[in-house]
């Protein structure tokens, strides 16, 4: 089997990992790939944008690649697919049309309300005056979401009608985001705790991966502003069976069935990023069309067995075999660079030490000098995931490695997990009916 893994950073090299673990003697490819994913896989240089379907087609022609494996969504949402599938080319990963629900947050809201998929009540704007009166009518606290890609950081949970304004002007008056916040969804705050749900489909029936939670926010407690995720872990205490049987009879079905409907059908990795409200409620906050990052590598050291089966099943539309899981806890903490979000500063000499004590090291933000030295080269520069027994000792493994990694500069968060911590220590409760 030849594989091919598109993208540069943490997730990628989780694939990476996970599918040389899976098929030990497959060929695997990395487009362009990072200095981790360089020793358990062929990195391929981009010879231009590496968001390039046509270049990035016509790599899996060169190497005749049987199936690719997309991991970022810019990619897809270009049409990656779409050009692959037409070469008659086995890929993981939705055409362009459904690539939307995540491209599109305005897109994605329509397709849940045809669905009948809870979600949080919203309204949708291209133009800044008809936005601020609804700001104005608008209850507190709200959220100000650029509808297109912005790398995890378009949402703006605003505490005050104040804050919303200024968000909705950022975006669609100065720009902020690009062409992503052209398009403007304003919906109602959502009280609980966030859930990620990824599950693999063919388009008709999904195989759900081990629940996670992500941390959005830069600063320990939740603190600061958001980032495209500084951690999570993997299984969650309060995702039990029934929830999830939920997540898949409300939210996912429902939502293949309305993509196959209006001649969008869906295959690939369906990320639902989920609202848990202290009731139990269920609400979407938001679709991917691919698997997250952080989670992908907290999740994927959890898969025992038959991941690269499942996403060849998937990618072909046929009967999806079942997934064989650990039961153990993952836990996952991202070194971030200082200046991350905003302006994160690079080259800074990574010092790993030899031994991490079976703490795997995913390379998402790093390069290589001619010498050989690691260095940083994003603002997520590395991501250490710690899989044990318990998720205590998880949870302390991945942070102690954290603490032994040095570069300049280097920030993380000591407290992922926190929630999680305080329902072991029964000092936090979440009803679940």
């Amino acid at each position: 089997m030849r594989l091919l893994v598109v993208g540069a950073g943490g997730r990628e090299h989780a694939l990476c990992w996970a599918l040389r673990r899976d098929r030990p003697d497959g060929e695997i490819f990395c487009a362009p790939g990072n200095p981790g994913t360089s020793e358990i896989a062929t990195n391929l240089p981009v010879a231009g944008d590496p968001t390039d379907p046509a270049l990035l087609s016509a790599l899996a022609d060169e190497f005749n690649i049987d199936l690719t494996v997309v991991g970022p969504e810019v990619p897809l949402a270009r049409g990656l697919a779409d050009y692959l599938r037409g070469r008659g080319r086995r890929v993981l990963g939705p055409l362009a049309s459904a690539a939307r629900i995540e491209s599109s947050k305005a897109f994605a809201k329509e397709v849940m309300r045809a669905a009948g998929v809870p979600t949080a009540a919203s309204a949708t704007f291209t133009e800044a005056e008809p936005a601020l009166r609804y700001i104005d009518a608008h209850t507190e606290p709200l959220v100000v979401k650029a509808s297109g890609l912005a790398a995890g950081k378009g949402a703006v949970v605003c505490a005050t009608r104040a804050e919303a304004r200024q968000a909705l002007r950022a975006m669609l008056r100065e720009n902020a985001f690009g062409d992503a916040g052209h398009t403007v969804v304003i919906e109602d705050f959502l009280a609980g705790e966030e859930l990620s749900v990824l599950a693999l489909t063919n388009g008709r029936e999904v195989r759900l991966l081990p629940a996670a939670q992500d941390h959005k926010r830069l600063l320990e407690g939740d603190q600061g502003p958001n980032t495209g995720g500084m951690g999570a872990y993997a299984p969650v205490a309060f995702a039990t069976p029934e929830l999830l049987a939920r997540v898949e009879t409300e939210v996912l079905l429902p939502t293949l069935a309305e993509m196959d409907r209006i001649g969008a059908p869906f295959r690939g990795v369906l990320y639902a990023g989920l609202m848990i409200g202290p009731d139990g409620s269920l609400n979407v906050i938001e679709f991917n069309c691919r698997l997250g990052d952080p989670e992908t590598q907290a999740v994927l050291p959890l898969i025992d067995d038959g991941l690269a089966e499942a996403m060849w099943s998937a990618a072909d539309g046929t009967a999806l075999p079942a997934l064989r899981l650990k039961q153990l806890a993952s836990v996952t903490t991202v070194l971030a660079a200082r200046g991350y979000p905003d302006r994160p500063e690079r080259d800074a000499l990574i010092r790993i030490p030899a031994s991490l004590d079976d703490v795997l090291v995913f390379h998402a933000g790093t390069r290589r000098d001619q010498d050989g030295a690691l260095r940083t080269a994003g603002g997520r520069v590395l991501a250490l995931t710690a899989v044990r027994e318990s998720f205590a000792e998880a949870r302390a493994a991945s942070r102690e490695a954290a603490e032994r990694i040095s570069f300049e500069g280097k920030h993380f968060r000591r407290d992922i997990g926190w929630r999680e911590q305080a329902r072991i220590e029964g000092k936090e409760r979440l009803v679940i009916r």
